[in-house]
């Protein structure tokens, strides 16, 4: 397949945050781009003002006119489209270039230099702060990210095609079309049991990802996982370590001892021993890549965030609002954390929804564990995203299992007045559904907003 002469891309899924970096990115090649999504959200608004043509019905007669030149048309979709889409079958039956998203990405990336992180959690935060560092080195790059990164209001940082840098999405066995230069692995948290069936799979299929790396490549993994590799870890002996941990200001500063030398006195931002692990990952990729030191301490240091990974709203003396898009059980440990550390002595309400019934299922437990650990708890109904619902799986049956006694399970229509009777000082909202659509009516009703 050669990219450079399709005229037409067409993605059926286009408003999903994958899905949306890559429409912007062949948007920008000049090509011809439209799609179909479920619903509109603020992606597909702005792509709708870039020039994209984007619907929301699922019928063939949608499809603009020039996307049915079957010689000149590539379709994309995702795993999370139904088998009975119409807009989707249509292409199949009738012979049309179709791939996966993430064969797409492959193709893209497999002649440049690719940069990729594969972890079950960490890794949106990770391959957006290593396509900072590496674009503020001046690297000639295109990052693919998997959230919207708040230095440059955007899933895709353009500013050249000699260089990628992706996630690498184990869901579906998507990374396994990749053959990064340089692969860093964050976690291999059980996740996914729904594709994967169980634990070993998933560790196994890590395994296989790793293999994919180029010749003369390099693997970066987090110190205790068990692949060989670059290690990386905190106050730990990896051959990448953070060391003499320090908070300012809400800030982190530290030293990083690396195998050829010290660097001191580094500075990020975002709180969270979680944060500061995945901002160590993307420095050691980015110092194995060549990147000058001077300049990478300085960009660290700039470095926003991605919206939606505790990203705060609200901050006054008397109350903090964070939103995260926690949704396992060891992200929301994370979340804990890093509250508990930025926030010693003060009373924490945690609002989370659930998503998907299955990975519910198969983590009620830790799930009822991870969520007690906070002062007050607001429970939402599950949020199914691609799945049915299973028989006695439901956000009560969780609820009966978290072990405090100020837990309560609401809906959104109820959200807003229940986070105001509380006297929580700081509250966090937590999933991967559609609660991140909720932040702006819980932060205007927070912050007194007319």
């Amino acid at each position: 397949m050669n990219l450079n002469q399709l005229k037409n891309i067409y993605f059926i899924g286009i408003g999903g945050i994958g899905m949306s970096a890559l429409a912007r990115y062949f948007q920008a090649g000049e090509k011809f781009v439209a799609g179909y999504d479920k619903t509109a959200t603020d992606l597909t608004a702005e792509l709708e003002v870039a020039g994209v043509e984007v619907h929301f019905e699922d019928a063939v007669e949608n499809i603009p006119e020039v996307c049915l030149d079957k010689e000149n048309t590539l379709v994309v979709y995702t795993p999370a489209i139904p088998k009975g889409h119409k807009e989707l079958n249509y292409f199949v039956d009738n012979g049309f270039q179709v791939v996966k998203r993430s064969k797409l990405l492959g193709l893209i990336t497999e002649n440049t230099f690719c940069l990729a992180v594969a972890g079950t959690h960490g890794k949106t935060t990770t391959t957006s702060i290593l396509g900072h560092l590496l674009h503020e080195c001046n690297v000639p790059l295109t990052a693919f990210l998997g959230g919207i990164s708040e230095n440059y209001n955007s899933n895709l940082i353009l500013a050249g095609t000699d260089v990628s840098v992706v996630e690498a999405d184990e869901f579906d066995r998507s990374f396994l079309t990749l053959s990064p230069n340089l692969a860093g692995i964050t976690s291999m948290d059980a996740d996914h049991l729904d594709i994967y069936g169980d634990a070993d799979a998933l560790k196994s299929s890590f395994g296989d990802f790793s293999r994919r790396i180029k010749t003369g490549g390099k693997l970066f993994v987090k110190n205790g996982l068990p692949l060989s590799g670059i290690t990386y870890g905190i106050e730990d002996d990896s051959d990448y370590a953070i060391q003499n941990i320090k908070i300012k200001d809400g800030s982190y500063i530290f030293d990083v001892k690396t195998p050829d030398l010290w660097l001191e006195k580094l500075e990020f931002n975002l709180p969270g021993r979680h944060n500061l692990s995945n901002a160590l990952l993307a420095l050691a990729m980015a110092v194995e890549y060549g990147c000058p030191h001077q300049q990478l301490a300085k960009a660290l240091a700039s470095y926003r965030g991605v919206k939606r990974r505790f990203s705060t709203h609200v901050k006054t003396d008397d109350l903090v609002y964070i939103d995260d898009y926690a949704h396992h059980p060891e992200e929301i440990n994370a979340a804990h954390q890093a509250v508990r550390e930025m926030y010693p002595n003060k009373k924490v309400l945690a609002v989370f929804q659930p998503h998907l019934f299955s990975r519910t299922r198969d983590f009620i437990d830790g799930f009822a564990t991870s969520l007690a650990q906070f002062d007050e708890l607001l429970l939402l109904d599950i949020y199914p995203a691609r799945e049915l619902p299973i028989e006695g799986v439901t956000s009560k049956w969780l609820l009966d299992k978290v072990s405090s006694e100020r837990k309560k399970l609401i809906d959104k229509s109820q959200l807003i007045s229940e986070i105001q009777k509380s006297d929580a000082q700081v509250v966090l909202t937590i999933g991967a559904g559609d609660i991140g659509e909720e932040v702006k009516r819980i932060k205007k009703a927070l912050s007194f907003e007319s």
